[in-house]
């Protein structure tokens, strides 16, 4: 690989074939948006935002969790991005982060924790539009309010087999408490922006509506099929009163609990029976509301999250399903055997695999999810004033737009 002086050699000579110069890509692409009123209004929306997030989370009783920004593994995702960077350490290989999913999980081993939350870095390497247009909302380096609880049910292997009545009446309590949850915290976000900025709500001409409760729901499933695959959430948020509301049970990641997955005789539920009312997942959905037109902007998901996956079983098939892992882990005294096939992912699934001295599993059930803060304040924000991702942070990375980014 060429060294970042001579990228920036060559990327300087094209300005310079081409009329330009590095002063006026830099003055054009960094320093008006820097100097541009527009910023520092996104900045003060943020600043209340996040606050108010924190302030509700602390108050919650979660606790705050350190940033892992290199791991072994890290969250394979289920859309498509180019590799994570990969960090050489002495001697060992490791991978930038898409997001804190798996250290969430082991930060909530210890029934002592209610739960946690981080502002966590995310590096995804979002492919690039395939037809070359602006799609505004992506990053590539991004921050991501990272949130985890635990539920302390003890469903064990024997329990998720063979009272299925009794798990999903656990399950559809939990969910109900984790959707009323992050609607809380949205709301305390958006009352804090309405109370703090409404000077620079009004220069960016976007209003905020405090939300209240219950969120519009709409399944995937019944979504799918009304506005088809193609900016589903665009379309929904048409029909949808208000800024705010859900699209539920979305076959996405492996650790989003699919319930039943596996069966009593040891087999796994066929693919093709899967429904929304299976999968216990689910996104938030936002729309900016224009100020002087009072109409909405399409909507666009700002928060995903799910009850997890939690026993080790359903944990592992899940990885080999979804081809993330080639095989069972295979452990003998304590002896990981077939580590070097498991992808990095040995010392995690060593961790959800260690029992206490009476035998119960440490790896804890929880639920959660990740809010994207500049998603969230470009949802939010979006108008005349703000009309791509780009125009709401200091050093967006935005794959749409430049061949590469100088800050």
């Amino acid at each position: 690989m060429a060294s970042i002086g001579e990228e920036l050699f060559h990327f300087q000579a094209g300005l310079t074939q081409s009329g330009s110069s590095l002063e006026e890509f830099i003055r054009q692409n960094y320093v008006n948006n820097w100097m541009d009123d527009r910023l520092p209004a996104a900045m003060a929306v943020r600043t209340s935002m996040v606050t108010a997030i924190h302030n509700f989370l602390v108050d919650e009783g979660l606790m705050n969790l350190e940033r892992v920004q290199m791991s072994p593994v890290t969250d394979p995702l289920a859309h498509d991005v180019e590799h994570v960077p990969t960090i050489h350490y002495k001697g060992m290989p490791y991978v930038s982060t898409h997001s804190m999913i798996y250290s969430k999980f082991l930060a909530c081993f210890n029934p002592k924790v209610k739960g946690v939350f981080v502002d966590s870095p995310n590096i995804r390497l979002e492919l690039e539009s395939p037809t070359r247009q602006q799609r505004g909302k992506y990053l590539i380096d991004f921050s991501q309010i990272d949130i985890e609880i635990r539920r302390n049910r003890g469903v064990d292997l024997e329990t998720y087999l063979h009272s299925p009545d009794k798990v999903k009446a656990f399950v559809q309590e939990d969910y109900e408490k984790i959707i009323d949850f992050f609607e809380r915290m949205i709301i305390a976000a958006c009352t804090r922006i309405v109370e703090k900025n409404e000077t620079e709500l009004k220069a960016l001409g976007i209003a905020i509506e405090v939300p209240k409760q219950p969120f519009p729901r709409l399944t995937n499933d019944a979504s799918l099929k009304k506005y088809g695959k193609v900016n589903t959430e665009a379309k929904a948020g048409e029909d949808v009163d208000g800024q705010f509301f859900w699209i539920t049970g979305l076959m996405r990641e492996n650790y989003d609990l699919i319930y039943p997955y596996l069966l009593p005789d040891g087999s796994r539920a066929p693919l093709k029976s899967f429904s929304s009312g299976m999968i216990f997942n689910y996104d938030i959905c936002a729309k900016s509301l224009l100020r002087d037109t009072n109409t909405y902007t399409p909507a666009l998901e700002i928060l995903s999250g799910a009850i997890r996956e939690w026993l080790y079983e359903p944990i592992v098939h899940r990885l080999i399903d979804n081809r993330i892992i080639p095989e069972a882990p295979v452990f003998n005294d304590g002896v990981l055997e077939n580590i070097e096939n498991m992808r990095g992912y040995g010392p995690f699934l060593t961790a959800v695999a260690m029992k206490d001295a009476e035998g119960r599993p440490y790896f804890p059930e929880t639920m959660g999810g990740g809010l994207g803060v500049e998603r969230t304040l470009y949802a939010l924000l979006k108008g005349d004033k703000v009309q791509k991702i780009d125009d709401v942070v200091c050093f967006g990375k935005n794959p749409d737009t430049f061949p590469i980014f100088l800050f």
